[in-house]
């Protein structure tokens, strides 16, 4: 038989040999393409056809997250644009995870529904509370649609029914 030639410095290889990747070498010479240390674990990963230690094929090959520039070995969660481990997907204010939540991107950081509404949501001129839903605007500020009311009477001016101001707030036109 032929002698056996070692993949990685080409010379005859005497007596133990180290097959991976249908190729053999000499025990020692088994090394990480990108690295060139020895693989001394049994477990390497590989790239076209060539081996790779576990932290060179990470560092080269997998998605980094966005938190914390690590790449992701596991379930990448991807949203807004980029790729978090699912640990790192975090509301931008409390910190609660926010796989299988709504959330909204605010200068390029995630935020739970809750802590949108705190911080970022338009507050009612009347009572002072975010508001969520659809807002009246009116007399240059935002009104829950049932906060927008007559100043005399209290009922509310939906949208469609026209108003007068007096001394600055809203009245309707039957008062």
């Amino acid at each position: 038989a032929p002698p056996k030639v070692c993949a990685t410095c080409k010379q005859n290889i005497e007596g133990g040999v180290l097959i991976a990747l249908d190729k053999e070498y000499h025990p020692d010479h088994f090394i990480c393409f990108e690295c060139k240390e020895p693989i001394k674990e049994s477990k390497f990963q590989q790239k076209d056809n060539e081996p790779y230690c576990d932290n060179c094929y990470a560092q080269k090959f997998l998605k980094k997250c966005k938190a914390c520039n690590e790449p992701i070995k596991d379930k990448v969660v991807t949203a807004m644009g980029a790729d978090w481990h699912e640990d790192h997907f975090v509301c931008g204010g409390c910190k609660t995870k926010l796989i299988g939540q709504k959330f909204m991107e605010i200068e390029s950081a995630p935020y739970c529904q809750k802590c949108y509404t705190e911080k970022y949501a338009d507050k009612c001129k009347a009572c002072g509370k975010p508001i969520v839903t659809q807002a009246v605007v009116a007399l240059d500020a935002k009104w829950h649609q049932l906060c927008f009311k007559c100043s005399k009477c209290g009922k509310p001016i939906m949208k469609d029914q026209s108003f007068r101001t007096e001394g600055g707030k809203p009245q309707c036109v039957k008062c």
